[in-house]
């Protein structure tokens, strides 16, 4: 077989505040076995055999569309796979490709294996719901392929050990797409802690701030409930888990928490089953119209700023058209009793290497964004980020470096769009070869486990009252130093 050897350049998306980043791709397809990321072989002309199950928004906008109109002349899609029929058949219409389509309510497994023996993809990208990820995670790589799965990885700590033993049973890999590692923002700050700019790390105070907006739609989707999305611990919080991971260089080893379900669900004034048939529309505040334009701030946390179609709204193609089918409401009522997830929350973890962390999340705050602050043995980091409703025009966020006996330093990097600008440049690691990782950014199987591992443990706390211990969750053990995994 002729390969030939190719070495791709990178950008420098923040030449103005020093910051370089290339970091490593998430899964190569292209390698050969025993290449190592300097020569990574390829064939000529060819293309990865790509197939999709899940075709809800994040399937089709994030890994769909977005990778058609970037990578056309790398991937070829050879299936599209989603439980609901009309779904999946508005998913291709969508994305643009012309590939068999697979589908079955009763038993969407099934579907999945015979898209998988009849197609053989090499690759195959999972945005199920997050209870299911582990079947498609497992099956995928028992019929051959590599996986790149939605976070999180999985759900409970028995799913996440499913995975681990079927990537050491089978030799295929799994990883995890935390695009927020990909920031240049939060790589910057990266960046700053590994070069000792504030000494040795010793705590984090972290907390998240869910919008009325972004944070309700939790709510309204199959997020809601604990059995499907794990909770808002695991579905959302495991981005902020992976980055603490990353960012502290450790694993955490200790987990408390506490959590109340105290403003949506049972806690509102009135219910309906949805918005489209709610008598109380002139009375709620969260009535929300499901075919009015998106807000380019949601599209953007939803990953799907690439895929709009003309006509009739995305909602109504994938959702309103198809409920007939399994009977999903997207618009369901924020106050309705079955919710059962939390919507605050705060934690203590502790790291192997003594770090500790302060934790929170709010779901219901007038503004979506965050405040960190990073303290350490020479100084401090602190960054306070508004997404949804920023408090100037100012294209830019900002960093602010204090010394011990120093002046504060302003540190500001260019506001980009696609979650920090962190999706384009996750793309680029999954898609373009030869891809170097100085910042060392490559999510695997240990990284999607120890993120979701952090959030489940939190649940496990509030049920128990007592404090959890990573080590005894999984057979992964903590180490003082974290597994690149690379």
């Amino acid at each position: 077989m002729k390969t030939i050897k190719k070495s791709i350049s990178r950008r420098n998306f923040l030449a103005s505040s020093g910051v370089a980043l290339a970091g490593g791709a998430l899964i190569n397809p292209f390698a050969q076995a025993g290449a190592t990321p300097a020569t990574i072989t390829m064939q000529q002309s060819s293309k990865t055999k790509l197939a999709l199950v899940g075709t809800g928004i994040r399937g089709i906008g994030a890994f769909g569309n977005s990778l058609i109109r970037r990578y056309p002349d790398k991937i070829e899609y050879v299936g599209l796979c989603d439980k609901n029929p009309g779904r999946v058949e508005a998913g291709k219409e969508i994305i643009g490709v012309n590939c068999p389509t697979y589908s079955d309510l009763n038993n969407p497994l099934s579907a999945f294996d015979k898209m998988m023996n009849e197609r053989k993809p090499e690759l195959v990208i999972v945005c199920t719901t997050d209870s299911t990820h582990d079947d498609y995670i497992v099956r995928g790589m028992e019929l051959g392929a590599n996986i790149i799965t939605e976070k999180p990885m999985a759900t409970d700590e028995r799913k996440i050990q499913r995975i681990i033993d079927a990537e050491n049973r089978t030799g295929k890999k799994c990883l995890t797409a935390f695009n927020y590692r990909y920031s240049p923002l939060r790589a910057k700050m990266y960046e700053l802690l590994n070069a000792g700019e504030i000494g040795e790390l010793t705590s984090i105070d972290f907390n998240w701030y869910l919008d009325i907006s972004h944070g309700a739609d939790y709510f309204r989707r199959w997020h809601r409930l604990m059995d499907i999305g794990g909770s808002l611990w695991v579905h959302k919080a495991c981005h902020h888990f992976d980055l603490l991971n990353w960012w502290i260089d450790s694993d955490p080893e200790t987990v408390y928490a506490l959590g109340a379900l105290e403003f949506y669900g049972k806690n509102g004034p009135f219910r309906a089953e949805n918005c489209r048939t709610c008598p109380h529309i002139r009375q709620c505040q969260f009535y929300w119209q499901i075919e009015r334009p998106i807000s380019d701030f949601v599209l953007e946390a939803s990953g799907i700023g690439e895929a709009r179609p003309q006509g009739p709204s995305l909602l109504r193609l994938l959702y309103i058209n198809n409920e007939h089918y399994d009977g999903y409401l997207r618009d369901g009522c924020v106050f309705k009793n079955d919710i059962d997830i939390y919507d605050k929350m705060a934690a203590t973890i502790k790291y192997m290497n003594g770090v500790q962390v302060s934790y929170s999340l709010t779901a219901y705050s007038p503004y979506e964004g965050y405040r960190i602050a990073f303290n350490g043995t020479k100084g401090r980091m602190d960054a306070w980020i508004e997404e949804s409703n920023p408090v100037s025009d100012r294209d830019f966020d900002e960093i602010v470096l204090f010394k011990n006996f120093g002046r504060r330093q302003y540190i500001q990097i260019p506001h980009r769009s696609g979650h920090g600008g962190g999706d384009n440049l996750m793309r680029d690691q999954m898609f373009i070869p030869d891809s170097p990782d100085p910042l060392k950014q490559k999510a695997g199987v240990r990284d999607g486990s120890l993120a979701c591992l952090i959030g489940i443990a939190a649940r496990r706390s509030i049920e128990s009252g007592q404090p959890i211990k990573i080590a005894d969750m999984t057979s992964i053990k903590p180490q003082i130093k974290k597994q690149y995994a690379g």
